[in-house]
Protein backbone atom coordinates (compact mmCIF):
# COMPACT_ATOMS: atom_id res chain seq x y z
CA UNK A 1 0.00 0.00 0.00
CA UNK A 2 0.94 3.43 -1.11
CA UNK A 3 0.28 6.32 1.37
CA UNK A 4 0.30 9.95 0.10
CA UNK A 5 1.31 12.37 2.43
CA UNK A 6 1.05 16.37 1.59
CA UNK A 7 1.51 18.26 5.00
CA UNK A 8 4.59 19.32 7.14
CA UNK A 9 3.24 17.44 10.57
CA UNK A 10 2.72 14.37 8.53
CA UNK A 11 5.66 14.25 6.38
CA UNK A 12 7.76 15.36 9.39
CA UNK A 13 6.62 12.13 11.76
CA UNK A 14 7.16 9.39 9.20
CA UNK A 15 10.28 10.53 8.47
CA UNK A 16 11.06 9.68 12.19
CA UNK A 17 10.34 6.27 11.17
CA UNK A 18 13.31 6.22 9.59
CA UNK A 19 17.17 6.00 11.03
CA UNK A 20 18.60 8.58 7.78
CA UNK A 21 17.79 11.36 5.21
CA UNK A 22 19.29 13.86 4.25
CA UNK A 23 17.51 17.90 4.11
CA UNK A 24 16.50 17.03 0.34
CA UNK A 25 13.96 14.48 1.68
CA UNK A 26 12.49 16.91 4.40
CA UNK A 27 9.04 18.87 4.17
CA UNK A 28 10.36 22.16 4.70
CA UNK A 29 13.18 22.32 1.75
CA UNK A 30 10.25 20.53 -1.16
CA UNK A 31 8.08 23.14 0.23
CA UNK A 32 10.91 25.97 -0.27
CA UNK A 33 12.14 24.88 -3.51
CA UNK A 34 8.25 23.45 -5.27
CA UNK A 35 7.46 26.09 -8.40
CA UNK A 36 4.15 27.30 -7.94
CA UNK A 37 2.18 24.44 -10.34
CA UNK A 38 4.47 21.65 -8.45
CA UNK A 39 3.01 19.43 -5.39
CA UNK A 40 5.11 18.30 -3.13
CA UNK A 41 4.22 14.70 -2.21
CA UNK A 42 6.08 11.79 0.04
CA UNK A 43 5.22 8.52 -0.97
CA UNK A 44 5.45 5.76 1.71
CA UNK A 45 5.21 2.40 1.16
CA UNK A 46 5.16 -0.64 4.30
CA UNK A 47 5.00 -3.91 4.59
CA UNK A 48 5.63 -6.89 6.64
CA UNK A 49 9.52 -6.35 5.64
CA UNK A 50 10.22 -2.69 4.78
CA UNK A 51 9.22 0.97 5.21
CA UNK A 52 9.92 2.92 1.70
CA UNK A 53 9.54 6.50 1.50
CA UNK A 54 10.22 8.60 -1.81
CA UNK A 55 9.42 12.47 -1.74
CA UNK A 56 8.50 13.83 -5.48
CA UNK A 57 7.36 16.55 -6.63
CA UNK A 58 4.01 16.13 -9.17
CA UNK A 59 3.80 18.44 -11.73
CA UNK A 60 1.11 18.86 -14.93
CA UNK A 61 1.91 18.27 -18.38
CA UNK A 62 0.11 21.33 -20.02
CA UNK A 63 -2.62 20.93 -22.72
CA UNK A 64 -2.94 17.40 -21.05
CA UNK A 65 -4.48 15.19 -18.47
CA UNK A 66 -1.39 13.23 -17.81
CA UNK A 67 1.46 14.56 -15.30
CA UNK A 68 5.03 13.66 -14.44
CA UNK A 69 7.17 13.88 -10.98
CA UNK A 70 10.75 14.91 -10.21
CA UNK A 71 13.02 15.28 -7.65
CA UNK A 72 13.87 18.31 -6.27
CA UNK A 73 17.58 20.37 -7.05
CA UNK A 74 20.05 18.31 -4.84
CA UNK A 75 19.97 14.55 -3.57
CA UNK A 76 16.93 12.87 -2.64
CA UNK A 77 15.95 9.25 -3.57
CA UNK A 78 14.03 6.41 -1.44
CA UNK A 79 14.84 5.99 2.02
CA UNK A 80 14.23 2.83 3.69
CA UNK A 81 13.80 0.96 6.83
CA UNK A 82 14.44 -2.44 6.69
CA UNK A 83 12.30 -4.94 9.66
CA UNK A 84 13.38 -7.74 7.68
CA UNK A 85 16.81 -8.57 6.08
CA UNK A 86 15.03 -8.69 2.45
CA UNK A 87 16.34 -7.51 -0.83
CA UNK A 88 13.23 -8.14 -2.59
CA UNK A 89 11.92 -5.35 -3.56
CA UNK A 90 9.47 -6.39 -6.69
CA UNK A 91 6.19 -5.70 -4.56
CA UNK A 92 7.21 -2.09 -3.47
CA UNK A 93 8.05 -1.27 -7.32
CA UNK A 94 4.78 -3.04 -8.23
CA UNK A 95 2.80 -1.34 -6.23
CA UNK A 96 4.53 2.19 -7.04
CA UNK A 97 4.04 1.43 -10.72
CA UNK A 98 -0.13 1.03 -10.15
CA UNK A 99 0.10 4.62 -8.31
CA UNK A 100 1.65 5.91 -10.63
CA UNK A 101 -0.91 4.40 -13.77
CA UNK A 102 -3.44 5.52 -11.15
CA UNK A 103 -2.32 9.19 -10.98
CA UNK A 104 -1.98 9.61 -14.68
CA UNK A 105 1.66 9.98 -14.37
CA UNK A 106 3.65 9.72 -17.35
CA UNK A 107 7.41 9.49 -16.14
CA UNK A 108 9.51 9.79 -13.26
CA UNK A 109 12.87 11.21 -12.99
CA UNK A 110 14.95 11.26 -8.97
CA UNK A 111 18.36 12.31 -8.42
CA UNK A 112 20.05 10.10 -6.03
CA UNK A 113 21.76 10.33 -3.19
CA UNK A 114 25.64 9.30 -2.57
CA UNK A 115 25.48 8.60 0.76
CA UNK A 116 22.39 6.96 1.69
CA UNK A 117 22.45 3.38 0.98
CA UNK A 118 20.04 0.60 -0.86
CA UNK A 119 18.71 3.23 -3.18
CA UNK A 120 20.51 1.07 -5.97
CA UNK A 121 19.04 -1.96 -4.70
CA UNK A 122 15.12 -0.64 -4.14
CA UNK A 123 15.09 1.03 -7.40
CA UNK A 124 16.89 -2.14 -9.61
CA UNK A 125 15.51 -3.50 -12.69
CA UNK A 126 12.48 -0.44 -12.51
CA UNK A 127 13.46 1.58 -15.13
CA UNK A 128 16.95 2.64 -15.77
CA UNK A 129 20.36 3.80 -13.64
CA UNK A 130 22.40 6.01 -14.82
CA UNK A 131 25.75 7.68 -13.40
CA UNK A 132 26.20 11.38 -14.14
CA UNK A 133 29.49 11.72 -12.65
CA UNK A 134 31.07 11.99 -9.44
CA UNK A 135 30.57 14.68 -6.64
CA UNK A 136 33.62 15.56 -4.01
CA UNK A 137 33.40 14.10 -0.52
CA UNK A 138 35.28 15.66 2.41
CA UNK A 139 36.09 12.74 4.86
CA UNK A 140 34.99 14.45 8.03
CA UNK A 141 35.76 11.56 10.30
CA UNK A 142 39.23 11.58 9.63
CA UNK A 143 42.26 13.90 11.73
CA UNK A 144 41.76 17.38 10.82
CA UNK A 145 45.26 17.92 9.80
CA UNK A 146 44.73 14.95 8.02
CA UNK A 147 42.11 16.21 5.87
CA UNK A 148 44.01 19.18 5.41
CA UNK A 149 46.78 16.92 4.13
CA UNK A 150 45.06 16.18 1.36
CA UNK A 151 44.28 19.36 0.17
CA UNK A 152 45.83 20.20 -3.24
CA UNK A 153 49.45 22.59 -3.01
CA UNK A 154 47.39 25.48 -5.17
CA UNK A 155 44.41 25.16 -2.49
CA UNK A 156 46.81 24.99 0.58
CA UNK A 157 48.89 28.26 -0.94
CA UNK A 158 45.57 30.38 -1.20
CA UNK A 159 44.10 29.57 2.04
CA UNK A 160 47.26 31.02 3.92
CA UNK A 161 47.20 34.25 1.65
CA UNK A 162 43.44 34.47 2.36
CA UNK A 163 43.19 33.50 6.37
CA UNK A 164 45.70 36.67 6.43
CA UNK A 165 43.33 39.06 4.67
CA UNK A 166 40.00 37.86 5.92
CA UNK A 167 37.81 36.62 8.93
CA UNK A 168 35.01 34.43 8.80
CA UNK A 169 31.43 34.83 10.56
CA UNK A 170 27.89 32.68 10.80
CA UNK A 171 24.98 35.05 10.28
CA UNK A 172 21.39 35.02 9.88
CA UNK A 173 20.72 39.04 10.54
CA UNK A 174 18.61 39.92 7.74
CA UNK A 175 21.28 42.83 6.47
CA UNK A 176 23.60 40.06 5.95
CA UNK A 177 21.28 37.90 4.27
CA UNK A 178 20.27 40.55 1.80
CA UNK A 179 24.17 40.98 1.27
CA UNK A 180 24.56 37.26 0.53
CA UNK A 181 21.46 37.19 -2.18
CA UNK A 182 23.11 40.11 -3.73
CA UNK A 183 26.69 38.50 -4.19
CA UNK A 184 24.42 35.01 -5.47
CA UNK A 185 23.20 37.16 -7.91
CA UNK A 186 26.29 38.72 -8.74
CA UNK A 187 27.85 35.26 -9.00
CA UNK A 188 25.03 33.85 -11.47
CA UNK A 189 25.22 36.95 -13.57
CA UNK A 190 29.16 36.28 -14.07
CA UNK A 191 28.15 32.40 -15.37
CA UNK A 192 25.30 33.42 -17.38
CA UNK A 193 23.27 31.23 -14.96
CA UNK A 194 19.59 29.54 -15.96
CA UNK A 195 17.00 31.39 -14.70
CA UNK A 196 16.26 28.73 -12.92
CA UNK A 197 18.68 29.26 -10.69
CA UNK A 198 18.10 33.01 -9.59
CA UNK A 199 15.80 32.00 -6.53
CA UNK A 200 13.68 35.35 -5.11
CA UNK A 201 14.14 36.71 -1.94
CA UNK A 202 11.48 34.87 -0.39
CA UNK A 203 13.94 31.44 -1.09
CA UNK A 204 16.61 32.72 1.22
CA UNK A 205 14.79 33.81 4.44
CA UNK A 206 12.65 30.43 4.22
CA UNK A 207 15.97 28.58 3.78
CA UNK A 208 17.00 30.29 7.45
CA UNK A 209 13.90 29.66 8.92
CA UNK A 210 13.39 26.27 8.22
CA UNK A 211 13.35 23.79 11.29
CA UNK A 212 13.56 20.38 9.45
CA UNK A 213 17.31 20.71 9.00
CA UNK A 214 19.94 23.34 10.01
CA UNK A 215 20.78 26.24 7.53
CA UNK A 216 24.04 27.78 8.54
CA UNK A 217 25.29 30.69 6.09
CA UNK A 218 29.15 31.58 6.13
CA UNK A 219 30.65 35.38 5.33
CA UNK A 220 34.01 36.11 4.60
CA UNK A 221 34.89 39.54 5.70
CA UNK A 222 38.48 41.31 4.18
CA UNK A 223 39.75 42.68 7.18
CA UNK A 224 40.64 45.82 5.79
CA UNK A 225 37.64 47.37 5.09
CA UNK A 226 34.88 45.11 7.06
CA UNK A 227 33.22 44.47 3.22
CA UNK A 228 31.59 40.90 3.23
CA UNK A 229 33.57 39.52 0.41
CA UNK A 230 31.91 36.04 0.00
CA UNK A 231 29.31 33.90 1.28
CA UNK A 232 27.98 30.61 1.37
CA UNK A 233 24.52 28.47 2.53
CA UNK A 234 25.31 25.02 4.53
CA UNK A 235 22.77 22.71 5.32
CA UNK A 236 23.61 20.35 8.10
CA UNK A 237 21.02 17.31 8.93
CA UNK A 238 22.29 13.81 10.48
CA UNK A 239 25.77 13.56 9.88
CA UNK A 240 25.70 14.99 6.12
CA UNK A 241 26.68 18.82 5.32
CA UNK A 242 25.74 19.87 2.12
CA UNK A 243 27.34 22.83 0.41
CA UNK A 244 24.28 24.95 -1.14
CA UNK A 245 25.00 28.03 -3.14
CA UNK A 246 27.63 30.81 -2.41
CA UNK A 247 28.72 34.04 -4.19
CA UNK A 248 31.57 36.13 -4.57
CA UNK A 249 32.18 39.51 -5.11
CA UNK A 250 34.07 39.86 -8.56
CA UNK A 251 36.74 42.10 -7.55
CA UNK A 252 37.42 39.49 -5.25
CA UNK A 253 37.72 36.42 -7.48
CA UNK A 254 41.31 36.83 -6.96
CA UNK A 255 41.63 35.40 -3.61
CA UNK A 256 38.93 32.93 -4.24
CA UNK A 257 37.70 33.24 -0.27
CA UNK A 258 35.03 30.72 -0.84
CA UNK A 259 38.57 28.46 -0.22
CA UNK A 260 38.32 29.79 3.25
CA UNK A 261 34.48 29.30 3.97
CA UNK A 262 34.79 25.84 2.74
CA UNK A 263 37.37 25.23 4.75
CA UNK A 264 35.67 27.00 8.21
CA UNK A 265 33.05 24.65 7.19
CA UNK A 266 34.89 21.38 7.52
CA UNK A 267 36.85 22.11 10.83
CA UNK A 268 33.46 23.21 11.99
CA UNK A 269 31.78 20.14 11.24
CA UNK A 270 34.54 17.64 12.05
CA UNK A 271 34.16 19.14 15.31
CA UNK A 272 30.05 19.02 15.64
CA UNK A 273 30.78 15.28 14.97
CA UNK A 274 29.75 15.65 10.94
CA UNK A 275 30.82 12.30 8.49
CA UNK A 276 30.55 13.77 5.53
CA UNK A 277 31.13 17.59 4.05
CA UNK A 278 29.73 17.17 0.48
CA UNK A 279 31.12 19.56 -2.25
CA UNK A 280 28.90 18.94 -5.10
CA UNK A 281 30.59 17.95 -8.68
CA UNK A 282 30.96 19.83 -11.62
CA UNK A 283 28.70 21.79 -13.98
CA UNK A 284 26.03 19.11 -15.35
CA UNK A 285 28.05 16.66 -13.79
CA UNK A 286 30.89 17.46 -16.31
CA UNK A 287 34.40 16.78 -14.92
CA UNK A 288 35.06 20.36 -15.62
CA UNK A 289 37.27 23.88 -13.68
CA UNK A 290 34.04 24.37 -11.01
CA UNK A 291 34.58 20.13 -10.26
CA UNK A 292 38.53 20.32 -10.47
CA UNK A 293 38.26 23.25 -7.70
CA UNK A 294 36.36 21.29 -5.29
CA UNK A 295 38.76 18.30 -5.94
CA UNK A 296 41.43 20.48 -4.88
CA UNK A 297 39.99 19.94 -1.43
CA UNK A 298 39.18 15.79 -1.46
CA UNK A 299 39.92 12.72 -3.91
CA UNK A 300 37.25 11.29 -2.05
CA UNK A 301 34.63 11.20 -5.12
CA UNK A 302 31.01 9.51 -4.79
CA UNK A 303 29.29 8.82 -8.06
CA UNK A 304 26.32 10.66 -8.67
CA UNK A 305 23.64 8.82 -10.28
CA UNK A 306 19.88 9.46 -11.34
CA UNK A 307 16.80 7.11 -11.65
CA UNK A 308 14.56 7.51 -14.93
CA UNK A 309 11.00 5.56 -14.95
CA UNK A 310 8.69 6.13 -17.56
CA UNK A 311 5.35 4.68 -16.70
CA UNK A 312 3.09 5.02 -19.79
CA UNK A 313 5.45 4.37 -22.76
CA UNK A 314 2.89 4.94 -25.43
CA UNK A 315 1.75 8.20 -23.88
CA UNK A 316 5.53 9.36 -23.62
CA UNK A 317 6.26 8.50 -26.93
CA UNK A 318 3.28 10.34 -28.37
CA UNK A 319 4.17 13.47 -26.39
CA UNK A 320 7.58 13.30 -27.42
CA UNK A 321 7.14 12.92 -31.19
CA UNK A 322 8.31 16.20 -32.13
CA UNK A 323 11.51 16.13 -29.81
CA UNK A 324 15.22 15.14 -30.88
CA UNK A 325 15.48 11.25 -29.84
CA UNK A 326 19.50 11.78 -30.13
CA UNK A 327 20.10 13.46 -26.50
CA UNK A 328 19.60 12.15 -22.81
CA UNK A 329 17.18 14.78 -21.87
CA UNK A 330 14.40 13.38 -19.37
CA UNK A 331 11.41 13.69 -19.95
CA UNK A 332 12.21 14.38 -23.76
CA UNK A 333 8.74 15.87 -24.07
CA UNK A 334 10.27 18.98 -21.63
CA UNK A 335 13.12 19.59 -23.89
CA UNK A 336 12.86 22.93 -24.78
CA UNK A 337 13.53 23.83 -28.44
Amino acid sequence: MISEIYNNEDWNKALLEFDYYDCYHTYDYHSISKLENEKAVLLVYKSCYVIIALPLLVRPIAGTIYFDATSVYGYSGPIIKRIDNTDDFTNFQTILNEYFNQKNIVSVFSRLNPFIENQENILKGFGSLNELGNIVNIDLTLDLEIQRQRYSKTTKRYLNKVRKLCSVKKSKDEKDIKTFIELYYENMDRVNAKKSYYFDGKYFFKMMDTNDFKTEVYFAILNETNEIISAAIMMKTKDIIQYHISGTRNNYLDITPIRLLLDETRIDGANEGFKYFNLGGGLGSEEDSLFNFKASFSKDFKQFKVWKYIVNKDVYDMLSKDKKSKTNFFPLYRLES
